[in-house]
């Protein structure tokens, strides 16, 4: 596979924070030296991350208003927004569906040779986060620059929506003007992007050596057949949302996989999906999907189509129930996929998002919220596969919408230079990010 600069510099990287991680928790004398350590590579991570989140508010709205202002009309954000919402609730009953069906074929949760914790325990996470009436009002923004200031999505999207129909409805030269410099905003951000994510491998090194200090590689022997069950699921999961594709965008489907590589990768190595939004942005760009479809469909989908995060919440109910040996008929089962459908749509936004809405859903179906506590050693390691799958998922998502509205041009020359370039070559193109 042709891998450019930026994709070889963060496999090197993970590979690297994975034998520096090792060495430091092989080395450390104590527990709480080895937490000492990994609390500076932690912040070599929360400095990146950061540098992310300082781009993704500015981006999202203008992107987003700039596209708004283009549509000119409600009745064609309806449209769009409804065939998106379509697509993300088929695609996240399916989800939840592969998840079921493989945790009852392979089991991961029988015979567990670990100590489980007792049922009474607490796993400290805040399910009361996790409220259908809290989540809707906290959907509208009550003030436009706090949203901008935290990073909400969700509040953001509102708003622009509103403010991008209102500018295309004006069609004074002042409006026009105001649209256009929106507009112009776009290229900058972008720009801004691209330096960013130059610091992508020192970022991604950082984030595998601060996991692997702490919980160093033993703890991935013990659950490795919980791990190695859930990937399994995953790669099925993977083909499905592909064939989904397929049937939309025929071929052009596996090129647009090869086109968001990149946003998966760093996205499974930092297990961030805040790190991937703006290079899933620019190469759906690249793959010819117009502005205004993935200014507003992709947004949507990551508050609303986490199919990685979605397929965990069932892989690990079910596992933590084989743990406790506490059977539930195939009826249970699939009110609980129910369930977890309706409450994963309140996630976005809550910390360990995926753990509060399994921890939530446990004591429904008389199951130890303690069980929690089994897999939050390794959920770091589990996020990232879900975190690729969350970006795989949303860029499908955008583009099958797109191609229903007739929104997806030819691929951009950049992208066509890099399929011109001969097996092994490296792009010279800016850096890949994700």
């Amino acid at each position: 596979m042709k891998m450019n600069k930026q994709t070889t510099l963060i496999v090197i990287a993970m590979m690297l924070g994975i034998l520096v991680g090792y060495a430091c928790n092989s080395l450390s004398e104590s527990p709480a030296a080895a937490k000492e350590i990994a609390s500076y590579f932690a912040m070599v991570t929360d400095i990146f991350l950061r540098l992310i989140k300082m781009i993704i508010a500015p981006l999202i709205f203008s992107t987003l208003v700039a596209g708004m202002a283009g549509m000119g009309d409600a009745g064609t954000v309806g449209r769009i927004g409804g065939k998106a919402v379509g697509w993300f609730l088929m695609a996240s009953l399916g989800s939840l569906s592969i998840g079921l069906v493989f945790a009852n074929l392979l089991q991961p949760g029988a015979h567990l040779n670990v100590p489980l914790p007792d049922a009474a325990a607490s796993a400290g996470l805040k399910t009361s986060a996790l409220n259908l009436k809290d989540f809707l009002t906290h959907v509208f923004p009550r003030n436009f620059f706090e949203a901008m200031a935290n990073n909400e999505i969700l509040q953001i999207l509102v708003f622009s929506v509103f403010f991008g129909l209102a500018l295309g409805s004006l069609r004074d030269t002042k409006a026009r003007s105001l649209a256009h410099s929106i507009e112009e905003v776009v290229p900058v951000m972008l720009k801004v992007t691209d330096y960013v994510m130059r610091f992508a491998p020192i970022g991604v090194f950082a984030a595998v050596a601060n996991v692997i200090t702490t919980q160093g590689l033993g703890v991935l022997v013990v659950y490795g057949k919980f791990m190695g069950s859930f990937y399994i699921t995953l790669a099925v999961l993977w083909a499905a949302l592909i064939g989904a594709g397929f049937l939309v965008l025929k071929k052009d489907v596996f090129r647009l996989v090869k086109t968001v590589r990149d946003p998966m990768l760093l996205g499974f190595s930092t297990a961030s999906s805040e790190s991937a939004y703006p290079r899933v942005m620019e190469q759906l760009e690249k793959f010819g999907v117009k502005d205004r479809v993935i200014g507003f469909v992709l947004p949507l989908g990551y508050s609303f189509n986490l199919d990685g995060s979605m397929i965990y919440t069932t892989f690990a109910s079910l596992f933590i129930a084989q743990a406790y040996n506490v059977p539930l008929s195939i009826e249970q089962q699939i009110i609980m996929l129910l369930v977890l459908m309706v409450s994963s749509k309140g996630i976005a936004g809550v910390p360990r998002s995926s753990l509060v809405v399994v921890a939530a859903v446990l004591p429904m179906f008389n199951l130890p919220e303690a069980g929690v506590l089994l897999i939050m050693g390794i959920d770091h390691f589990l996020d990232m596969g879900r975190t690729a799958t969350n970006v795989l998922g949303n860029a499908i998502a955008t583009a099958v919408v797109a191609k229903s509205e007739g929104a997806i041009g030819p691929a951009t020359e950049e992208e066509e230079e890099e399929d011109a370039l001969p097996e092994g070559a490296v792009a010279v193109s800016p850096v890949s990010a994700e």
